[in-house]
């Protein structure tokens, strides 16, 4: 959030700014595919704290003055900030399955929803935390703090998280990141175009739209991002109530369907903020379902002995969607605007749809 209002107030372009996105996405499809090996050979703790480590290189080299940011800086510190990340999302969720019973699907379903949707929420704060401290402080100012916090949550990792979780007892080989079974493959794919719908039209072409056809503020656009996000992180951790049951590819597929129809009613209405507002609320709470849904599934096909590595696929996928997401958003935003964005959205969900059908019908 603070590097998109930032260099949008600068008068950078929607492309521009989509691009100081791609080496974080980028580095992100390599990083989970590469993470999950790593995390198989040394560790969850490891990889977790390696990726807090990267994360406060990344937020030093933001705290330059705002003559010396340059395009290929900041990219290079988004490359940095995508690679942390993504050790500590795959380092996470993969050792969500080292910590539940086998066969207790109901019980991981439960824990993989409240993790992701208490990842996103906290997300969704630090959306608000970035519109506010950006209003408030300044850039580089705003960057300290998260700094100083940072490194506080890392002194604390360092310190408590277990050694060896997830280590796989014979060191898998690298050619074998790859090799994964079908279910795996054909939830990836989905997850792919899933990601790739939704950051089309939100990563860069929705904060852009408020601020240059409603003359919305910094504040009140990150705010109102916040506010989404956390609602989002709210509804994915009551996925299992809202599904009723343990979910299966069918429960993927119909959420899909569903989603897929929300765009397209959404473009229609852009002269209306309250309208935006409205059909963006709407869109996250199915959304929410979707990727909830999703991080269930892929915790459960993945097999216990190499949980890293077939998870690490998955984000890989994930990454990869988020990156031609953020490409189009500003691409396609520039060139046609947000209604564009939102038709290709539907086109990249009916896609997503597709490829669900070939998900197992059962939580085998």
């Amino acid at each position: 959030m603070l590097v998109v209002l930032f260099f949008y107030q600068l008068g950078y372009s929607p492309l521009k700014i989509a691009m100081l996105f791609v080496f974080y996405e980028f580095f992100g499809v390599v990083t989970n595919l590469l993470g999950g090996w790593l995390g198989a050979r040394l560790g969850l703790n490891r990889t977790m704290n390696i990726g807090l480590g990267l994360q406060l290189v990344a937020l030093a080299m933001l705290t330059l003055p705002s003559n010396l940011l340059s395009v290929v800086w900041v990219m290079s510190a988004q490359a940095l900030s995508g690679i942390a990340k993504d050790l500590n999302k795959m380092s996470a969720k993969s050792a969500i399955k080292m910590l539940v019973a086998e066969d207790a699907n109901r019980t991981l379903y439960k824990w993989v929803a409240l993790l992701t949707g208490s990842k996103n929420t906290l997300k969704g704060v630090g959306f608000f935390v970035g519109g506010g401290l950006l209003m408030l402080v300044g850039f580089q100012s705003a960057i300290a703090i998260l700094l100083a916090g940072l490194f506080s949550v890392w002194l604390v990792s360092l310190a408590l998280l277990k050694k060896d979780l997830g280590r796989a007892k014979h060191k898998p080989k690298f050619n074998s990141i790859l090799a994964k079974s079908s279910a795996i493959n054909s939830l990836a794919a989905a997850r792919l175009f899933l990601f790739a719908a939704r950051d089309v039209w939100f990563v860069v072409a929705l904060p852009v739209y408020l601020s240059s056809q409603f003359d919305w503020s910094h504040g009140l656009i990150g705010s109102f991002m916040a506010c989404w996000v956390i609602a989002y992180g709210v509804i994915q951790t009551q996925a299992p109530r809202i599904t009723k049951h343990t979910a299966n590819g069918r429960t993927a597929l119909h959420w899909v369907i569903a989603l897929s129809l929300i765009p397209l009613a959404i473009s229609f209405r852009l002269e209306s903020s309250t309208a935006l507002v409205i059909g963006l609320l709407v869109f996250g709470l199915v959304f929410a379902v979707n990727s909830s849904v999703h991080s269930f599934l892929i915790v459960h096909y993945a097999d216990k002995e190499t949980v890293s590595m077939d998870v690490g696929f998955y984000y890989m996928a994930n990454a990869a969607g988020r990156l031609v997401g953020t490409v189009l958003s500003g691409w396609v935003f520039q060139a046609h605007g947000l209604a564009a964005c939102l038709w290709v959205s539907t086109i990249l969900l009916c896609f997503a749809s597709l490829i669900s059908f070939k998900l197992p019908s059962q939580a085998e």
